[in-house]
């Protein structure tokens, strides 16, 4: 169904898309650093299950539509590649205007940690209501899911569901390293410029290479 070469492509991509600090990671940093560790684990957990719910709204959606029309098959490959390349252009030009200071990244940290009777709860929502996240996974994951191998909906859910797990794999880490970790973030701006390049370029490499490789 998969083939060996888009395999390692899909797994390195969600690697290190997984270990990019995003909103999910900067949210469940936030809760660790305000609640605890139980709290940043609950949020982490609840942002998966928020990730998942993505994950299978978009493969009900997408699969009907890919698996009748080759055209349409394409299209979203074309669309979802070029939204890849502008994302990472984003982020290459966020990283260069990037010249927050200790203190405004530490306000922005405190202002993720208001009050929750539930973190859980609360990390579903967040990831649920992120329209990112649908147009993420709606532009990444078709890249990788051959229409002629069948079963389009399950290959759909199956790298969703691996690339959720890597990203709540990456939080827990976080969760683990909230100390040293938060401090980083908040206090070297050339460390998030960095992280933002870096992710930009994978993003635009990946979105290259995909709207020009065989679609199947």
């Amino acid at each position: 169904m998969f083939s060996s070469t888009r395999v390692v492509l899909f797994l390195t991509a969600a690697v290190l898309l997984a270990i990019a600090p995003g909103p999910g990671m900067l949210y469940v940093l936030a809760r660790s650093l305000s609640g605890g560790k139980r709290e940043g684990v609950l949020s982490a957990f609840g942002t998966f299950l928020g990730g998942m719910v993505h994950v299978f709204a978009a493969a009900l959606g997408v699969s009907i539509i890919l698996a009748k029309s080759a055209l349409a098959f394409a299209t979203v490959k074309y669309v979802g590649a070029a939204y890849l390349c502008f994302l990472g252009v984003r982020m290459i030009l966020d990283a260069r205007k990037d010249k927050s200071n200790p203190d405004d990244i530490s306000q922005n940290l405190a202002q993720k940690t208001k009050p929750a009777r539930n973190p859980l709860w609360q990390g579903v929502a967040t990831e649920v209501l992120n329209p990112k996240t649908a147009l993420f996974f709606l532009s990444f994951i078709p890249q990788f899911v051959n229409r002629s191998g069948g079963h389009v909906f399950l290959q759909f859910v199956a790298l969703g569901t691996i690339s959720v797990v890597m990203n709540t794999t990456a939080d827990l880490i976080v969760i683990a390293l909230a100390g040293p970790l938060g401090e980083k973030i908040r206090s070297s701006a050339t460390f998030r410029r960095r992280q933002r390049t870096v992710t930009g370029a994978i993003m635009i490499g990946l979105g290259t290479y995909l709207a020009t490789s065989e679609s199947r």
